[in-house]
């Protein structure tokens, strides 16, 4: 049995309907993964063969004022899961992010690169990726850009605004790789069924800025929309995003012989899905 750690999540949702075989899911109130006591008790209890961890406080800016809370969540929390499914013999599949790296590369970054992240958010990311290794047989998943029907995103932003303004300003110069929760559950479950171990780097191919993200959207939706340039620092956010954050996933290629669907074709299946 497959045990799924924040299944009312975005990621959670499309990981109960992808990953195969029996999944269980549970999520807040009935497992608190910054309680050792209660992580033990359910995962003693569910005695699963692999936990999937799709919990974690995704608020990058509001980590910056919660650092603590982003640590318990992010980090402890993970080694409490590391720790209790290393006692049933279960493997731990750790869910982490771009956000571990600083954006200076200029390349698509590798799984074995150096980290250096930029925000509390991805300090307690980074955390959480040492902490997983508490069980030897861990999988850490780094993916980026996540959006899905079943939580707050970027397009649904941009639609929402669309529907107030007729201008926009977004950012333009941060490049990454929008990815669809859908096909990040589908790497997910190749990955296991492949038994692979270590880190892996998951996310739909090609890149973009986030402007040419929101330009997509309009333009897949319909939607005539002016979009102006705007830069990070223009932007003034209180955590630090690296610019330049693309993975490079040919090891998930090479390894599970799972490679996923361009950026641009997983927006347009997410638009129809999300329309009925």
């Amino acid at each position: 049995m497959i045990l799924v750690v924040g299944a009312n999540g975005m990621l959670g949702h499309d990981l109960m309907q992808e990953l195969n075989g029996a999944v269980q899911g549970v999520d807040l109130p009935d497992i608190d993964i910054t309680s050792f006591e209660s992580v033990l008790e359910v995962v003693e209890r569910t005695k699963p063969r692999i936990v999937v961890n799709a919990a974690a406080y995704t608020d990058v800016d509001g980590c910056e004022s919660n650092s603590e809370l982003a640590m318990q969540v992010n980090g402890e929390g993970v080694a409490f899961l590391a720790m209790a499914s290393r006692t049933v013999g279960a493997k731990l599949v750790q869910v982490s992010t771009d956000y571990v790296f600083d954006g200076g590369k200029g390349s698509p970054y590798l799984e074995d690169d150096a980290p250096g992240p930029l925000s509390v958010y991805g300090e307690s990311k980074l955390a959480g990726e040492m902490n997983a290794k508490f069980n030897p047989d861990h999988l850490i998943v780094r993916t980026q850009w996540l959006y899905g029907v079943h939580g707050k995103n970027f397009v649904e932003t941009m639609l929402r605004l669309a529907g107030e303004k007729n201008e926009l300003a977004v950012v333009v110069d941060q490049i990454g790789s929008p990815t669809w929760t859908v096909d990040l559950a589908r790497a997910i479950r190749e990955l296991v069924e492949h038994d692979c171990t270590g880190i892996y780097h998951a996310a739909n191919s090609g890149f973009c800025s986030w402007n040419d993200f929101a330009g997509a959207i309009f333009e897949e939706s319909g939607l005539s929309i002016r979009l102006n340039p705007l830069t990070t620092e223009q932007l003034n956010r209180p955590a630090r995003r690296p610019l330049y954050s693309t993975l490079d996933c040919s090891k998930l290629a090479a390894d599970a012989g799972f490679v996923p669907q361009p950026w641009r074709e997983a927006l347009k299946q997410y638009l129809k899905l999300r329309k009925g």
